[in-house]
């Protein structure tokens, strides 16, 4: 049981999680855990016309967004991730961010970037340099609940990336 990926080519906007959640994995949508605060964000942020149920995530493929995994394995806690894991899933986030182009992929979690571009430290927001010429890098905090950032914090780097979204060339 995985959660498969939410892109097509040429998305605006590709979000990157660290691994699906045991009830994402269930339900077959991404972030519908009880406590994340994803759909909320979206919304509050301007990304989505209004707040959407995990139900919905499809429809995100509508507004050229989508979602992915660096790794595909289901857990309750990112931290039953391997190291081997993370360089597999991070050659493989590699060909298919290649592969379908997206103009910016943001990285919903320092943890998810630092993994994926194996650096030990990086600024939220846009990055100096991304991990595959011709998109835009943006890292955002985790909408998880674990992630004890108050929720204002996180909305203004959801708003960040609106902004660079809007601003990408197409």
């Amino acid at each position: 049981m995985s959660l498969p990926d939410l892109i097509a080519p040429g998305l605006r906007l590709l979000f990157v999680g660290f691994n699906p959640s045991i009830r994402a994995a269930e339900t077959g949508h991404p972030y519908s855990g009880r406590n994340n605060r994803f759909w909320e964000l979206l919304a509050a942020a301007g990304l989505t016309p209004r707040r959407m149920a995990p139900h919905e995530s499809r429809s995100l493929l509508e507004l050229s967004i989508g979602v992915t995994d660096l790794v595909k394995r289901p857990t309750r806690s990112a931290s039953e991730v391997s190291y081997a894991e993370y360089r597999a899933g991070a050659a493989r986030l590699q060909q298919l961010v290649t592969e379908y182009a997206p103009r910016v992929v943001c990285y919903n979690g320092k943890g998810v970037y630092l993994r994926a571009a194996g650096m030990l430290q990086t600024p939220w927001g846009r990055q100096a340099s991304s991990l595959v010429e011709g998109t835009t890098d943006f890292v955002a905090p985790s909408p998880s609940g674990l992630a004890r950032l108050p929720f204002a914090h996180k909305l203004y780097w959801y708003r960040e990336l609106r902004v660079l979204v809007e601003s990408a060339p197409a």
